[in-house]
């Protein structure tokens, strides 16, 4: 970045001296001209005063005199009658010329060309006589552009000098600016009290640590979540098959033992599978592909699966709502949807109920599922989609919850675009609803 920033300077003092030259050059040769037009303008009047009151005679006169300027007489008809450089008889007509038409009907003219005769760049000054004759004076420009280019290897020169200058004091300038750059408190981002223009970046960065930092306390909360989550039905399977391997249960037991050893193998293989799909989530790495899906036969598919679990507790599933299609991945949305409902039957009161609503809205597809189960305080409906989270702790472990279910829900639901809400109260149910977007 300091060399950039050198170059950055020393390219702009390089571009602005040579505009200075130019700018300079043009100042020049405006100036210049400016001088040979009054000057050719004065020569001309004093010519043109000496004929009308000598006559055409004083330029017969002055043919001894070496002229730095170009004197010709032209008639009204366009023929040279007098050239200081050549004999008149000898030139074209020039009735065309421009100063000569201007002077013959306004009584002075001007033009700038590229002579024929002379082979230079004339400026021609042109004014009527009182015999009716023109008398027209010119002088090269060869001088101007001259005057200009000599003053080219002074700028040069003067160029050089400020370059190596400039140089220089860039790269101390730049070794100044940088250094407080370079001495940043990347762990503190806000403290540091240096250019307001870095302020915003500082800012970015601040916030980019704190969410670093979230992660990773997120990582070892999780971290440790799973290593108690698994260490439980692990410690569970070891024990009872340690007591059976030591012949410590009756044989009329053993059906028992090898009971709580199944459901607690099978909750663990719960457990794995969900962290896995978390995983996949988190990383986005899912490769299955979107799929034409009707949520309305997605969800009572669902329902049929729950049923079992339902009529344990005596609790009565019903559906309402309308067939709506949805483009999406298919096993993402049904486990979704399958985690929402297996919540509204796991913690709801027996004899209870869950009713699930699928339909279209003006905002696109929604599932609705609303249970008159136990209900979530208010101060939870944020936390209860926090990995391995759960309201009643205590009860958990009995209702067979591995508190991955919302987490996998609110994760299917950032991947699909969807906006998931909770709306319950302790004893009154819980109401979760699934806005999906509307498709384009």
């Amino acid at each position: 970045m300091r060399r950039r920033i050198q170059r950055s300077m020393v390219m702009v003092l390089a571009v602005t001296l040579l505009l200075s030259y130019a700018i300079l050059t043009l100042f020049i040769y405006n100036r210049n001209l400016s001088i040979l037009e009054a000057e050719v303008r004065q020569e001309t009047r004093y010519i043109q005063t000496a004929i009308n009151i000598s006559g055409a005679d004083y330029l017969d006169e002055m043919n001894e005199v070496d002229w730095t300027t170009r004197v010709t007489q032209i008639d009204p008809n366009g023929d040279v009658l007098y050239d200081t450089l050549s004999d008149g008889s000898t030139l074209e007509n020039h009735s065309r010329r421009n100063e000569v038409r201007e002077a013959l009907s306004y009584g002075e003219g001007e033009d700038v060309r590229m002579s024929d005769t002379v082979g230079e760049e004339l400026y021609y000054y042109a004014v009527l006589l009182d015999d009716g004759t023109v008398l027209r004076t010119s002088k090269s420009m060869d001088g101007l552009v001259g005057t200009a280019l000599d003053i080219l290897p002074v700028m040069g020169g003067l160029a050089v000098i400020v370059l190596v200058f400039a140089y220089f004091l860039a790269k101390w300038q730049t070794r100044r600016l940088v250094r407080p750059i370079y001495e940043l408190d990347l762990e503190n981002p806000l403290e540091n009290k240096i250019y307001p223009e870095l302020q915003p970046f500082l800012e970015a960065m601040d916030r980019q640590n704190k969410e670093k930092e979230a992660v990773s306390n997120m990582r070892k909360e999780f971290s440790a979540n799973v290593s108690h989550e698994l260490k439980t039905p692990l410690t569970s399977i070891s024990g009872y098959a340690e007591i059976m391997k030591n012949g410590m249960v009756r044989p009329e037991d053993i059906p028992v033992f090898s009971e709580r050893i199944y459901k607690e193998a099978r909750r663990l293989i719960t457990l794995v599978e969900d962290i896995i799909k978390l995983s996949k989530l988190d990383e986005e790495s899912v490769e299955l592909e979107k799929e034409d899906v009707d949520l309305y036969d997605l969800t009572r598919e669902i329902i049929s699966r729950l049923s079992p679990l339902a009529s344990k507790k005596n609790i009565r599933m019903e559906m309402t709502g309308e067939s709506v299609h949805y483009w999406g991945i298919r096993q993402i949305l049904d486990e979704m949807i399958y985690n929402v409902c297996e919540n509204a039957v796991k913690y709801n009161n027996e004899y209870g109920r869950v009713s699930v609503w699928v339909g279209n809205t003006l905002d696109g597809p929604k599932i609705t599922v609303s249970d008159t189960g136990i209900g979530i305080p208010k101060e939870h409906h944020e936390r209860i989609f926090e990995r391995f989270y759960r309201v009643d702790k205590s009860h958990s472990k009995e209702r067979g919850g591995t508190g991955l279910g919302l987490s996998i829900v609110k994760h299917g639901a950032l991947l699909h675009g969807a906006k998931v809400t909770v709306d319950s109260m302790p004893g009154q149910g819980t109401r979760i609803e699934m806005q999906f977007p509307k498709e384009k």
